[in-house]
């Protein structure tokens, strides 16, 4: 089933005019985060590269996901603009910056995007109930 198709609403379908705007960065930030985002996109983490396979290509629902997608100042780990949904993947490093992870969710849910996050371990280990979690949530979208 996927998911978009199922809308009957038109109000309801997602607009990716003005609002796709705000999730992207100001072209000057763009020029200085896009090397960033290509290497992360290049050098990803087994964690990364898991959901990868798991949510390309619109396998889950339909949704097209983005990866290493900058919004503003930040550079998202997964991206689907049509759900409004940012999936984040914490590693061992996240264990010492949870203010910047608060300060970076916080403000991404200001403009109007659901936060999703999971540890790489969970990825690694329960990826069925990951791919589960961001179905349940696309649907509730």
């Amino acid at each position: 089933m996927q998911l978009w198709n199922n809308m009957t609403d038109e109000q309801d379908k997602p607009t990716i005019g003005e609002e796709w705007h705000k999730w992207h960065s100001d072209p000057q930030l763009w020029e200085k985060l896009k090397p960033l985002a290509r290497e992360k996109r290049n050098e990803q983490t087994p964690a990364e590269y898991h959901l990868w396979q798991a949510i390309r290509n619109r396998q889950l629902e339909g949704a097209k996901f983005r990866r290493q997608h900058t919004i503003e100042r930040f550079i998202a780990d997964f991206f689907c603009a049509e759900a409004k949904l940012v999936i984040e993947l914490d590693g061992a490093i996240h264990q010492y910056t949870t203010v910047e992870d608060s300060v970076r969710q916080e403000f991404l849910e200001s403009i109007g995007l659901r936060v999703l996050r999971f540890t790489n371990e969970e990825v690694l280990s329960q990826l069925e109930s990951v791919i589960a979690r961001i179905s349940v949530t696309l649907h509730e979208m």
